[in-house]
């Protein structure tokens, strides 16, 4: 965020909501809608002194001698570029002068809004603190729609085919195929949940690999 120009006594707007992308050729700014996100980047403007600077520098190298030495002391000079730049205070306000006609400052929220999307003109106010009143009713149509359908589809009984006494199986024990439910692999054939019977007393709980019966302690063939 830009703090306001120590240079310009009036106030400056966008100060909150400009993104500074000047370097040390020269100066240019971006503007972006506090609601939507989009934006406004005014046009590079070439820093002069700085132009001047390299010309000297570039002499210096060539001629060498006093132009040398000017060039030295040029570069030697050092000056605030983030808000002590009279050059870049001017390109600041042309930027804000020319951002202008595409943001509008909301007197409800204060925020700066987009005049394409974020804008109600009718109001003269932004669509936050005044929206759409059409855009309001399909928004809450649409939300009370959507409750509806999930209303609806836990009233439906979507188990009724789907035996829950049966541990659910993803994936074969004989080949580890993905399955999607059913008694059998549909890659090999394999019952999904095959029982191993003990035969000292009977029972079919033991799992495939179990080496003795959960229930009696007899070792599974």
């Amino acid at each position: 965020m830009l703090a306001t120009l120590s240079r310009v006594s009036a106030l400056v707007p966008f100060t909150d909501n400009v993104r500074d992308l000047s370097n040390q050729q020269g100066y240019q700014f971006e503007f972006r809608c506090e609601r939507c996100g989009n934006g406004h980047r005014s046009a590079f403007r070439r820093d002069t002194v700085e132009t001047g600077r390299k010309v000297l520098r570039a002499a210096g190298h060539v001629l060498g001698g006093f132009t040398q030495r000017v060039s030295r002391t040029v570069d030697q000079w050092q000056y605030d570029r983030t808000s002590n730049s009279p050059a870049k205070d001017r390109a600041l306000a042309e930027a804000v002068e020319r951002a202008r006609q595409e943001f509008r400052q909301c007197r409800g929220c204060g925020d700066w809004m987009c005049a394409a999307m974020c804008w109600n003109d009718e109001i003269g106010q932004c669509l936050r603190c005044a929206p759409v009143v059409a855009e309001e009713v399909a928004r809450a149509q649409a939300a009370a729609q959507r409750d509806q359908i999930r209303e609806r589809a836990q009233q439906a009984d979507w188990t009724a085919d789907v035996d829950m006494s049966a541990r659910a199986v993803v994936a074969c024990p004989s080949c580890g195929s993905k399955v999607d439910g059913g008694r059998f692999c549909s890659a090999c054939g394999s019952a999904l949940a095959p029982r191993v019977r003990c035969g000292g007393c009977g029972s079919e709980a033991n799992r495939i690999g179990a080496l003795f019966c959960m229930d009696c302690g007899q070792k599974l063939p």
